[in-house]
């Protein structure tokens, strides 16, 4: 996700606008969490419910009690470094991180401390995921690189990935980690690209996005990749022959993050119009009106209910939404 690019500052430019003009049926969200100093990048749920992790342009990371809206204990910090991507660990226990200085952190969610560092990039880190059997961490960077690293040993995997992406925005591991897929910014080649992770080789090019591609997402069954682009639109790929599925094309301006409810039949966009947009994933439809925020959105998370929608913003905010209503409406959703 992470560091602003030119072409990103120059749809910021323009969706500034679009999120003042945003249907007045929209939906504001329910609560905001303050204290960050700068732009939230990251959000993320722990388990138990009841707090949510957050990364900031002002380094820090914090940790925030749903029920008090307070921050809890002192910000996680390690150097003065924006944070610009954050991804829970499949066991629950640590945080990944990718900072403007890097480096990749792991931190303890026990003691808010860092317990690794990687380094090897050498411009900001803007993504990073957990493989499902939390044995890996993949990073994409600033750099135009993808990394596996071994979380045993802090150490990288096979050698750099060469994407020919000038900047990677996005990484995301197929749920058995066979393959991961980058995306970002190149003037001429495709947006996203998928990898075979055992030997850091080009699996294939998705071609259907005219810009950028900041956000990616693959459905727990494996069957379907989802990008959200500065062309402002979401595209679904069919993973078994890598054709486009489905075009979403509501939001009006860049969409900069996506997230997959648990039960993988909803999707949650979000974008620098200001709203999050909920979609049937089976139907391809929108649900309910937008939930509409003050300013552009960076990132956006489900709790492991799927009931609560975590969103930050670049006011410098967290929000959480309460949607299981707007879900519990959808009538095209089968039990």
């Amino acid at each position: 996700m992470g560091v602003p690019t030119a072409e990103e500052t120059q749809s910021s430019k323009i969706s500034s606008t679009a999120a003042e003009t945003q249907d007045t049926s929209a939906i504001t969200p329910g609560q905001k969490f303050e204290g960050h100093t700068s732009r939230v990048w990251g959000v993320i749920h722990l388990p138990g419910g009841q707090r949510i992790v957050t990364c900031s342009s002002d380094g820090s990371l914090r940790v925030w009690d749903l029920k008090s809206r307070e921050q809890i204990g002192e910000r996680w910090r390690d150097g003065v470094s924006p944070v610009y991507t954050i991804a829970l660990s499949p066991d629950g226990t640590k945080v990944a991180s990718g900072s403007e200085d890097g480096a990749v952190r792991l931190w303890s969610i026990e003691t808010g401390k860092v317990i690794a560092k990687w380094t090897g990039h050498t411009q900001s880190v803007c993504s990073v995921c957990w493989s499902q059997d939390g044995q890996r961490v993949l990073s994409g960077s600033s750099d135009g690189t993808a990394r596996q690293w071994d979380v045993e040993k802090g150490e990288i995997i096979l050698t750099p990935i060469e994407t020919g992406h000038t900047h990677v925005g996005t990484v995301v591991y197929s749920p058995d980690a066979a393959m991961f897929a980058t995306a970002g910014y190149h003037v001429t080649e495709p947006s996203v690209k998928i990898w075979d992770a055992k030997t850091g080789k080009l699996v294939t090019a998705l071609e259907g996005h005219t810009r950028s591609v900041y956000c990616l997402a693959w459905a727990a069954d494996g069957k379907t990749l989802i990008s959200g682009s500065v062309d402002r639109s979401i595209r679904t790929w069919d993973t078994a022959t890598w054709k486009e599925a489905t075009c979403l094309d509501v939001h009006t301006s860049f969409v900069r993050a996506i997230a997959i409810s648990p039960d993988g039949r909803i999707l949650a966009s979000a974008s620098y119009d200001g709203t999050v947009r909920l979609w049937n994933l089976g139907k391809g439809q929108a649900i309910s009106s937008p939930l509409k925020h003050a300013d552009r959105l960076t990132c956006v998370s489900f709790s492991a209910d799927g009931k609560l929608l975590a969103t930050g913003c670049y006011d410098h905010n967290m929000y959480t939404s309460d949607v299981s209503a707007l879900l519990e409406g959808d009538t095209g959703r089968s039990d």
